[in-house]
């Protein structure tokens, strides 16, 4: 089966590729010749997976997925959520957005947070959302190389270590991305 994943992050496609299965042809944005950016105007991570998988599957026809992940802090009531890729501005910078989380936490005690990521996937027009969750701390200094985004200042529950500090295998095994792409892939052997 041909499936596109409607992203143009390199990371994201190299984290879900080794999670997916092989009898699912995994195509980027690049493979469909989509070089604009999708649109991601909605105000919930839920309605801009949906508005990027309808804006591929309407504008190319092709079955596909997209996600939208963000960043939930407890004590900023959720910030920078919908907006984390953008929370420092429009550069998408994420030494920036790190930054200015860090900076916004500064004095506070409650560092409880969590990545949510969603998966809309469109297939012959008919939608069916994914969940993954992985709730964790902000730490006060950013630790590790690995990964992108946050994760050089997130710790999930149960870990000492940063998702940055993390191989990208024991990453695959607890992301947020990884619990909603074990539920897409059991989506399709359960059918």
């Amino acid at each position: 089966m041909k499936l596109v994943f409607a992203t143009a992050n390199k990371n994201k496609v190299n984290e879900i590729q080794e999670l997916i299965s092989s009898d699912i042809q995994l195509l980027s944005l690049k493979d469909i010749n989509c070089l604009e950016e999708i649109p991601e105007t909605e105000p919930t991570i839920e309605k801009n997976a949906s508005q990027k998988a309808f804006y591929i599957y309407n504008n190319y026809h092709f079955n596909c997925f997209a996600d939208d992940t963000g960043l939930e802090v407890e004590a900023l009531d959720g910030k920078p959520g919908v907006l984390s890729a953008r929370y420092a501005g429009e550069s998408k910078n994420a030494d920036d957005n790190m930054n200015k989380l860090l900076n916004e936490l500064k004095g506070i005690s409650n560092r409880n947070a969590r990545f949510k990521t969603v998966i809309s996937l469109i297939i012959d027009g008919k939608e069916t959302q994914f969940e993954g969750i992985v709730n964790g701390v902000i730490i006060d200094v950013k630790r590790g190389v690995k990964g992108f985004g946050y994760d050089p200042i997130f710790v999930p529950n149960g870990y000492n270590t940063t998702f940055a500090e993390m191989d990208l295998i024991e990453k695959n095994k607890i992301s947020h991305r990884a619990l909603a792409v074990g539920k897409l892939v059991g989506y399709f052997f359960f059918k």
